[in-house]
């Protein structure tokens, strides 16, 4: 299965899958070969199943309007991961390219829930520095995504705190030396928790962004999400949004609070949320530049004339992604063009004529 698993490769395997109608199916990998085993097995039970119908948007995840076919009927599924990144092996999510369209889409239906999950440690020791890095920062940020969600509950916000712990201590252990056992098995745990935090509470703008990324100019999921995430992060942060949420779950915003918290339980310290908050985000930029990531989308020779050219439609997918109703600020599509000029050029380093021109279009 590719990076990025498309569509082609699903029905391919789900093609070969009804040669010899297999009752348990094995998806081993990293979230490419979950996903992409997930959709397979769709296929093989359903091969009249609408592609087009799985992809439905909705506003939430629990209720449907279109009703997945029940799962199960003909092959067990096990899921057995090889990098402590997406999750997958526990979440209800599937993220798949539709090569001809361009569009990544993120299915999401509780019907996609492996049966079995297998997290064994031994399996992620071989990993590369890269892997390492970008499946590491997905799971920091499936964890604060699920915090700060709308669907966030007291059973998700355990096991995304653990996870935000866990990788601030070994993430930087494992990606400096990838024989530490330690290390890697509580960044795989961490990745579990993570998983199940998000499986429940859902995502935000952080993943609807860094899917377009990941689509439109081929940066690793987790390298896009880092891309994004210190300034998803301040918009989220913002008092008084311009739309809330879509579905509040309390009468005034409170991600500011939200991400205070996140901070304390880490040992973080200040007068007030807000300088907990500015603290958080220093060490989440440590932690960045300690696994070496860059600070710029610029930076990993994304051209810009490319990037300028498809910064619209990347915003227009961008708001349309699943994963954008429950982040905790509701986006206009002006602040998320916005946020993506910022992951380009550096915060404070828009040029001074892209900022005209946004201005004027905005008016």
């Amino acid at each position: 299965v590719e990076p990025d698993p498309s569509l082609a490769s699903a029905r391919a395997g789900a093609a070969a899958m009804r040669m010899f109608e297999p009752d348990c199916i094995i998806a081993m990998g990293g979230g490419s070969a979950m996903d992409a085993g997930k959709i397979m097995w769709v296929l093989y039970e359903n091969p009249d199943a609408n592609f087009d119908d799985m992809a439905m948007d909705f506003m939430d995840i629990r209720k449907r309007i279109f009703t997945f076919p029940h799962m199960g009927k003909k092959a067990y599924f096990v899921a057995v991961p090889t990098s402590s990144g997406t999750g997958s092996e526990v979440t209800p999510f599937a993220i798949i390219t539709d090569k001809t369209t361009g569009i990544k889409w993120p299915l999401a239906d509780y019907e996609l829930m492996p049966d079995m999950a297998i997290v064994d440690t031994d399996n992620m020791m071989s990993a590369p520095k890269g892997l390492t890095c970008a499946s590491g920062i997905d799971v920091m940020t499936h964890a604060l995504e699920a915090y700060a969600s709308m669907m966030a509950s007291d059973y998700t916000d355990g096991l995304a705190l653990n996870a935000i712990k866990l990788v601030f201590n070994y993430l930087p252990r494992a990606y400096k030396d990838g024989s530490d056992v330690e290390a890697r098995q509580h960044m795989a745990n961490a990745s579990c928790m993570a998983g199940m935090a998000f499986a429940n509470a859902f995502l935000g703008v952080n993943h609807s962004l860094a899917h377009k990324l990941g689509a439109f100019h081929h940066i690793p999921h987790g390298i896009a999400n880092a891309l994004v995430l210190l300034h998803v992060l301040r918009y989220n942060a913002a008092e008084v949004p311009a739309k809330m949420g879509t579905f509040p779950q309390y009468q005034y915003p409170h991600t500011l609070a939200r991400y205070a918290e996140i901070g304390r339980s880490i040992g973080l310290t200040g007068k007030n949320n807000s300088e907990v908050f500015e603290k958080l985000l220093q060490k989440l930029q440590e932690l960045m530049d300690t696994i070496e990531i860059k600070h710029t989308i610029k930076e990993y020779g994304v051209d810009e004339k490319y990037f300028l050219e498809t910064l619209d439609e990347m915003t227009e997918q961008a708001f349309n992604d699943q994963c954008t109703g429950a982040n905790p600020r509701y986006p206009l599509m002006s602040e998320l063009k916005e946020i993506y000029l910022k992951a380009y050029y550096g915060e404070g380093n828009i040029p001074e004529s892209r900022k005209a021109k946004e201005k004027k279009e905005t008016k």
